[in-house]
């Protein structure tokens, strides 16, 4: 070979390897730009934004209202687990059939479509994935190739840095399906009345088809239309083999069961009460129970349609009463038609109570050793001069038992106990168990508290008999499930409420008498009391055990009067209703009394711990920490048992008028009670309490731990003794395990009590440093 061949080859070598230098760099530019703009930051959360419409759900996350978005739309979110598994698969297969395959942009689908639009000369195919869908609602582009260009170089920007079920669940979220819907969780709301989980495989059919043309598919306006594009979509999940030809046959012949379902909105009281705190947060969950308040709005409608419009209105509520959280709130009868105004929520209304308060006199009395549920009262005419109160009937019953007069709701009875318990003391315990109404003092109200000479609310009553139904342990009621709950407060003992329980068990009125729903099996056992307000305004009932609380009201919101307002006859039977259209818990109905309840002998004729002179005594369950200083004074000797060796006589006497009634003895400190027999006063059997001594003096020292004292008493190491401070119980001492007290400033009674009853008393004083000679000098005795 010459040397100007080679010389030849040489250069033309050189020129190859320029051109494929170039070539390369040529090809290589675009690329890289490609891999830069891949690569560039991108505000992915922007496309994955959803304008949620706000919720409130039951305890279980079922929907109960709802308030439009920010774009007057419906919109519900869900996680992909929450939609129909067929609803995903026809979307996929409607769609986006290579979704899991391609990078944001389906190569084979935009090839499919150029020849598809080009052979038909119009456009018949846009080729769009779920992610350019995505892009699209997001970025709004517009229909012009430009647009198509951004929409596809956004969705591979977006496939590359998001999970495919992530796009997927954006999607399913943000897909207009007609009228003012977005999501598919609206979409089965409106159109089917059910979540988007709950969707049958025609119902999925349908709804996929939809976001390729809203308006022109919607089923509700055109029915072959939307008919047609289902059985596309059927026909597309089959050819991917999401189904069998069966199953797609089967949901092709079923008829399109679309229909205008309005969206949840139940509770509307509570939703708009809570709407500013749904405001911060997507789902509000509150504690109601979706089937519990429907059927409660139901009845509570219906109840008062029944009425003519002589009662315009109900509310009522449902409470489980160990968690002590709403189950329904019914705020009035019909929220749009209610005369006066049915957005008024009753719930909060302060109405007068009527009886309904009388529990908590008997409750207070009881707590204060003051009665006894076995105790005989007088129902009969009653005269306080200007005031003179009088049974509902204007019929008296004579000598009642503490329980008859609870239980048949007896005013004079009621008033006596309020007489000698004292309305301040009944005011101030209302007031600890939760009744924000009473602003003004005890003695406005006077000793027409216990008959409702008040105002309250039905959700803050309600909460009180809540209180009753936990055995005294009381908190507010939850309607909202997440925050955290307040320590519940021991307001009553449990021997005391369970002393009410058997004051105000009684059997519902008979069903068929009453027009009630039919009862679910065996009815449990329950307690109830109603209330009628002065001048047949308000209509009361409260119906519990251990498992619900049901509180009703009925009235006008304008407050008229009408003769129908009687609690036993208007609120009772809704409440009845109510209770027995709650499901079994499983739980106990009625309260395991335990240790706190104990044996006594009372007197047959006077219901008090018998004494020795009582001749005919009976077995009664009083609670185990009442005092039982208080005895029979009915029988008494009247012949000296010492003396000439005559047979001892028994006497018998009675007040003459119900002021004032009380036919017991106080036997104080040296009062006993035999378990097997009866009181003999003057015995103490040797207990004294050593520490505080009678009329001890303290001064605080504020230091830790430093203002506190142990209770000691003479039998600390043979007996276990119950204390009380100021009459209010405080605990119980055990030997080898005392009882310490802290120390408060002022002048205290303390009180304990052996487990046979017998007592003993002392007074004591603890005051501040820079008061302590006001103590010192016998000003404060």
């Amino acid at each position: 070979m010459s040397f100007r061949r080679v010389r030849y080859l040489g250069w033309a070598w050189q020129r190859v390897i320029r051109r494929w230098r170039a070539g390369a760099l040529a090809a290589l530019g675009p690329a890289a730009l490609v891999a830069l703009g891949l690569a560039w930051p991108m505000d992915v959360p922007r496309y994955l934004e959803v304008q949620a419409s706000r919720e409130m759900t039951d305890r279980s996350g079922r929907l109960l209202y709802a308030f439009l978005n920010e774009g007057e739309q419906w919109c519900f979110p869900r996680a992909l687990p929450e939609i129909s598994p067929y609803l995903v698969r026809a979307t996929l297969a409607a769609e986006d059939q290579r979704f899991q395959r391609h990078g944001g942009v389906d190569a084979r689908a935009v090839l499919r479509a150029a020849w598809q639009n080009v052979a038909r000369r119009r456009i018949v195919s846009g080729a769009s994935t779920l992610s350019m869908q995505v892009v699209k609602h997001a970025d709004r582009t517009p229909r012009s190739l430009a647009g198509k260009v951004r929409q596809a170089w956004q969705a591979v920007r977006l496939d590359l840095r998001v999970e495919k079920d992530v796009i997927l669940e954006t999607y399913l979220n943000t897909a207009p399906y007609g009228l003012n819907l977005v999501g598919c969780e609206a979409a089965a709301q409106r159109f089917f009345g059910k979540p988007a989980a709950e969707l049958t495989l025609a119902e999925a059919a349908l709804l996929a088809g939809l976001p390729k043309a809203p308006g022109a598919l919607n089923p509700l306006r055109d029915g072959r239309a939307a008919r047609a594009r289902r059985q596309y979509v059927l026909r597309r999940m089959l050819e991917e083999g999401y189904i069998t030809e069966a199953a797609c046959r089967r949901a092709a012949n079923e008829p399109l069961g679309a229909a205008w379902h309005p969206l949840p909105d139940l509770a509307p009281h509570l939703a708009l009460r809570l709407k500013p705190l749904a405001a911060q947060r997507r789902r509000l969950q509150t504690t109601l129970a979706r089937e519990t308040q429907a059927v409660a709005e139901r009845l509570v409608a219906r109840h008062v349609a029944a009425f003519g419009g002589e009662i315009g209105n109900a509310a009522a509520l449902v409470i489980d009463a160990p968690a002590a959280s709403v189950l329904a709130r019914v705020g009035s009868a019909d929220f749009f038609e209610t005369p006066g105004g049915g957005q008024v929520d009753a719930c909060r209304a302060a109405r007068s109570p009527g009886s309904a308060l009388k529990p908590f006199t008997y409750a207070v009395a009881l707590e204060q050793s003051l009665l006894y549920p076995t105790e005989m009262l007088l129902d009969a005419t009653l005269d306080y001069g200007l005031y003179g109160p009088e049974n509902f009937d204007r019929r008296y019953h004579g000598l009642v038992t503490a329980s008859e007069g609870l239980g048949r709701s007896l005013n004079v009875p009621a008033v006596t106990v309020l007489e000698r318990t004292g309305y301040e003391r009944v005011h101030a315990f209302l007031r600890r168990a939760g009744l924000t109404t009473l602003l003004r003092p005890a003695g406005h109200y006077g000793l027409g508290l216990t008959l409702g000479s008040c105002e309250v609310r039905l959700e803050e009553l309600a909460a009180a008999y809540v209180m009753l139904a936990h055995l005294g342990e009381y908190r507010p009621l939850q309607v909202v499930a997440w925050p955290a709950r307040e320590p519940a407060r021991r307001l009553l003992s449990r021997g005391t409420c369970l002393a009410l329980y058997a004051m105000l068990e009684q059997p519902l009125p008979d069903e068929a008498g009453a027009g009630l729903v039919p009862a679910r099996g065996t009815t449990p056992r329950v307690c109830w009391k109603t209330g009628t307000s002065t001048g047949h305004r308000d209509a009361w009932t409260f119906l519990f055990n251990r498992q619900y609380v049901v509180g009703v009201w009925l009235g006008n919101n304008d407050g008229r009067a009408s003769r129908r307002l009687v609690g036993v006859e208007a609120a009772l039977p809704l409440a009845a209703a109510i209770f027995r259209s709650l499901p079994a818990t499983g739980e106990p109905a009625w309260p395991n009394p335990g240790h706190d309840l104990k044996a006594v002998q009372v007197c047959a004729a006077s219901g008090l711990p018998a004494t020795v002179w009582c001749r005919a005594k009976k077995e009664a369950l009083l609670p185990r920490e009442q005092y039982l200083s208080r005895v029979c004074d009915v029988h008494y000797p009247t012949v000296a048992a010492e003396g000439d060796g005559s047979e001892t006589a028994v006497g018998e006497r009675w007040p003459g008028s119900a002021r004032g009634w009380d036919l017991a003895r106080v036997t104080g400190a040296a009062g006993a009670l035999s378990f097997g027999g009866a009181v003999a006063a003057g015995r103490r059997e040797g207990l004294r309490i050593l520490a505080p001594s009678d009329k001890a003096e303290f001064i605080l020292t504020g230091e830790p731990s430093g203002d506190r004292i142990r209770l000691r008493s003479s039998v600390d190491e043979q007996a276990s003794l119950h204390w009380y401070l100021n009459d209010s119980y405080l605990g119980r001492s055990e030997p080898q395990r005392p009882l310490l007290l802290a120390l408060e400033p002022g002048e205290h009674k303390l009180t304990c009590m052996t487990a046979e009853g017998v007592t003993d008393q002392v007074r004591f004083g603890v005051a501040r440093p820079d008061v302590a000679m006001r103590f010192r000098s016998g000003a404060g005795w």
